[in-house]
């Protein structure tokens, strides 16, 4: 498998070792938020006409994208260690397997409307710009997590 495929699997379950910890959970994810919209903006260089088109459907994007994975897979996870999945029935797995196949349709659907509202704003330069600058952010916050690690 290619690091791209692998790397928005790993960001998830590195910001899912985020969300666990309920207290801290609001704070990491705004600072990281805060980050992510300064090195976008930054790396994006949109204009101000731009800036306030785009921000309302990359917010909303991020939100409903981050609501699906955390909320859907996490359920789907705690399912997934190996003395559940030992335990289910075949209906059960079946089950289980077409949820998330559901949730992976819906977030296929959400990327696809999302693009489409992109379009609407952006240049399609500049999308393919965003998708670098993001499959940038997501690598140096891989690294920095991956350093604090490393001290600890």
């Amino acid at each position: 498998m290619k690091i791209k495929n692998i790397l928005p699997v790993l960001l998830f379950f590195v910001s899912f070792s985020f969300y666990a910890q309920n207290d801290k959970t609001d704070e990491k994810r705004e600072k990281i938020k805060a980050f992510k919209v300064s090195f976008l903006t930054t790396e994006l260089e949109l204009t101000s006409t731009e800036a306030e088109k785009f921000w309302p459907i990359y917010n909303a994007y991020d939100d409903k994208q981050f609501e699906l994975r955390h909320e859907k897979m996490k359920t789907y996870l705690r399912k997934l260690d190996d003395d559940n999945i030992n335990s289910l029935s075949e209906k059960e797995a079946c089950t289980l397997l077409s949820q998330i196949e559901s949730t992976d349709k819906e977030l296929y659907l959400l990327r696809e409307k999302y693009m489409a509202s992109l379009k609407k704003v952006l240049s399609s330069k500049k999308i393919l710009k965003l998708k670098k600058s993001e499959d940038d952010f997501n690598r140096k916050l891989l690294k920095q997590y991956r350093e604090k690690a490393g001290k600890s």
